[in-house]
């Protein structure tokens, strides 16, 4: 199987698309099959390290979020001279954007089936940007657009499904969850995590994500400031929104108790934190996986999630995790609850381990199976309906046509003039 994939992010940025482009490419190629990701140019180290292909296109900061790239691979004439020389058997597009724009292209040119997984509550987004309702809804539209030129749409959630349907799209959807890696913290990294970020014993709640308001964090903050026991709250990552919500954790008198770290590019110190942390708290309502929550609980880490988000799909309340509803108060009860009870969110965190996370290795499995399916599909139409290419002296004809067509015309302006001369 040959697969291009299309991203407008990859590594080194691990947001929640690039983890998941990252993790299809690496073990799709792992399997065997030819994988290449197209995305923008960024800083990714010695690609040889790497078992699949990069094919990058010149890109510029995204504006307010200087992490991320945008450019144009339709201009990139190195970008488009790579993609000519690749042999494809199916295309999966993560994103409805430039990048997945170059993904339809580079299939339609071609014939090939298209895979467009929905990631994101884009209207969010739009309206996050713009702060006008009508321009969100147009985003939205431009979104369903999108999907319709897909040869079958993936969600990662059931509730990621039911938010592309209530943007209007009228397809099937198939729901293909994320993975997770399933691996052991380094020794000793619970101890270094807790030196470098100052946690002592104290017990810890964890937030990994981008710092943005879209993410829920204030209630996280509001929550952290009414609970009567000693802890540390550690929120990883970078966003738009961390001034602000820095500001925010000095205003509710948090202190030293809140700990910024900034983007985390090393999986051993992000796994450490996981391991490290008592609780995962992640009221986001936003996302439409979760892939975070999967990942502390392959560390045997438990996360609070708001009752009827996409997070909390794979948690049974009590169980594997903890539910609260969308408010600082009831969030703060269910973290004062857990914090007092080590023992029982130890157990928690146990039964999250064994039942929430899904192995990379075994979801790829099921990706590259129906990724089969598609292309045997698609390459039966294609026999059905072969593309005629014209011969030689067909094209020879129409460009003799076309200069009979432009010596006629001559010859009619030629008769013009004469007629024109003789009225003269």
């Amino acid at each position: 199987m040959r697969v291009v994939q299309f991203s407008d992010s990859f590594i080194p940025i691990m947001d929640g698309v690039g983890n998941v482009v990252y993790r299809y490419a690496q073990n799709i190629a792992q399997k065997g099959h030819e994988c290449y990701v197209v995305a923008p140019m960024t800083d990714t180290g010695f690609r040889g390290k790497y078992p699949f292909e990069i094919v990058d296109y010149n890109g510029i900061p995204l504006w307010r979020m200087k992490s991320y790239r945008v450019g144009a691979p339709f201009l990139d004439a190195h970008c488009q001279k790579r993609l000519n020389m690749i042999s494809a058997d199916i295309v999966h597009v993560h994103s409805p954007f430039i990048a997945g724009q170059a993904g339809v292209s580079f299939a339609q040119k071609r014939r090939l089936p298209i895979v467009g997984t929905f990631h994101s509550k884009y209207y969010n987004d739009f309206l996050q940007i713009t702060g006008v309702e009508l321009l969100a809804k147009v985003g939205v539209k431009y979104v369903v657009d999108f999907y319709e030129k897909c040869t079958e749409v993936w969600a990662v959630s059931e509730s990621s499904a039911q938010t592309l349907r209530s943007y209007g799209y009228k397809g099937d959807i198939r729901v293909m969850p994320n993975g997770t890696d399933i691996r052991a913290a380094s020794d000793g990294g619970e101890a270094a995590v807790s030196e470098k970020y100052g946690l002592g014993d104290k017990p810890v709640l964890l937030f990994v994500g981008q710092i943005n308001r879209k993410k829920n964090i204030a209630r996280i903050l509001e929550a952290a400031a009414g609970l009567q026991s000693d802890f540390r709250l550690v929120l990883a990552g970078q966003g738009p929104h961390e001034k602000e919500l820095r500001r925010l954790a000095d205003e509710l008198g948090l202190g030293e108790k809140a700990i910024f770290t900034g983007h985390i590019s090393d999986p051993d110190i992000l796994d450490s934190l996981y391991k490290r942390a008592q609780l995962f708290v992640f009221p986001s309502l936003y996302d439409t996986s979760g892939l975070v929550v999967r990942e502390a609980a392959a560390m045997g880490t438990p996360s609070v999630v708001v009752r009827g988000s996409a997070a909390a799909e794979c948690i049974t309340d009590g169980e594997n995790g903890l539910l609260c509803e969308d408010n600082s108060g009831d969030l703060a009860r269910v973290m004062n609850v857990a914090l007092n009870d080590t023992r029982r969110l130890a157990e928690m965190g146990e039964r999250a381990k064994s039942t929430i996370p899904i192995p990379w290795s075994e979801l790829v499995d099921d990706v590259l199976e129906r990724y089969g399916e598609i292309a045997a599909e698609a390459e039966k139409e294609r026999a059905k309906n072969p593309k005629k290419k014209k011969k030689k002296k067909d094209r020879d004809k129409e460009k003799g046509k076309g200069k009979e067509k432009d010596g006629d015309k001559d010859r009619a302006e030629d008769r013009e003039k004469d007629a024109d001369t003789d009225k003269d």
